[in-house]
């Protein structure tokens, strides 16, 4: 039999393939060896910090290296979405994703990539349903009277929202399309800013998470007309779930880790297991609890059905309300 000779820069690009490819499996099996990054899409002190620096502690804490929450806010979470895309698929770079993340694929035209094809599914770490409030002084006193207002007054009702795409946003659409009513969206650059608004009566209602608007609505400075869960929420059990009114409405908040496209299912695994293992302990219970939030958990799969749920939910709606970012 004849042999078969290779060029010299072919046989040493094999050689060299086959010292590479242990070697990175290697490092799979003994993550993480180094400090590891959770990028998160919003500034300091909001609900999506507080969950990715929770779920950086516990790694940090049970995987020996440092996990660190690395804040880059901006484009509607598009710019730290792209750093974790354009990242080595080794595991040191997450992604805190949520709602923003699937509703981004419709709002923005020109993405530099396909989160759903970008990205490797890890685990859903907790939702949370926001709440919809008015100030004091508008007319409508339930969700009912405040449907029969919007539809007597078409576009003079002012919704205020964190910003073009937030999850407050969304609840206002969401509620917007089934409830059949024309209300002026007016964005705010967060949360804080819009609850301003609203307490200072510039404008007429808001759908703010519900740790953010509790104590407002305990001291009577706002007024709750529902919840977007599709149950009742426990921290505002006389408030109605919105579905009450308006037959399939559900929105809720959610937040969960990704890692980039082709993230070895060994690190994918690991990291799986032990936010499941996050999510039963007490301590991290209680301190979502505190702020309203109910633990997700589950498989890669599991995440990875939601996220392509919620981009088609989203579509829909982005899609009927005319909305863009670009």
């Amino acid at each position: 039999m004849r042999s078969i000779r290779l060029p010299r820069r072919a046989f040493l690009q094999l050689a060299a393939g086959a010292v590479t490819l242990p070697a990175i499996h290697a490092e799979a099996g003994t993550y993480p060896s180094r400090s590891a990054r959770i990028i998160v899409g919003f500034a300091p002190g909001g609900g999506n910090d507080i969950v990715g620096r929770l779920m950086a502690q516990w790694l940090s804490d049970r995987l020996g290296q440092q996990f660190i929450v690395d804040n880059r806010p901006g484009a509607g979470t598009n710019i730290a979405a792209e750093i974790v895309i354009g990242s080595a698929p080794d595991g040191y770079n997450l992604l805190l994703a949520g709602i923003p993340n699937a509703v981004n694929a419709t709002l923005y035209r020109k993405l530099n990539f396909d989160f759903i094809r970008d990205t490797t599914p890890i685990v859903g770490v907790m939702s949370i349903p926001n709440a919809m409030v008015v100030n004091p002084s508008f007319p409508a006193k339930t969700l009912a009277e405040f449907v029969a207002y919007a539809k007597a007054n078409p576009g003079k009702v002012n919704m205020a929202s964190p910003g073009i795409g937030s999850g407050g946003h969304l609840s206002g659409e969401l509620f917007k399309y089934m409830a059949g009513i024309d209300l002026t969206h007016v964005p705010f650059r967060g949360n804080g800013p819009a609850l301003v608004a609203l307490l200072g009566g510039q404008v007429d209602v808001l759908f703010p998470s519900i740790s953010s608007a509790r104590s407002y609505v305990s001291d009577g400075k706002l007024r709750v007309l529902g919840v977007t869960s599709a149950k009742r929420a426990d921290a505002l059990p006389d408030a109605p779930a919105i579905g009450e009114v308006i037959e399939g409405y559900d929105m809720v908040a959610w937040y969960g880790l990704v890692g980039p496209k082709g993230l070895a299912s060994d690190i994918t695994d690991k990291l799986n297991r032990e936010v499941n293992l996050a999510l039963v302990d007490p301590g991290i219970k209680a301190r979502l609890a505190a702020n309203e939030g109910t633990p997700m958990g589950g498989t890669s799969a599991d995440f990875e059905a939601l996220i392509a749920n919620e981009t088609r939910k989203w579509s829909k709606v982005i899609t009927a309300a005319h909305l863009s970012a670009d």
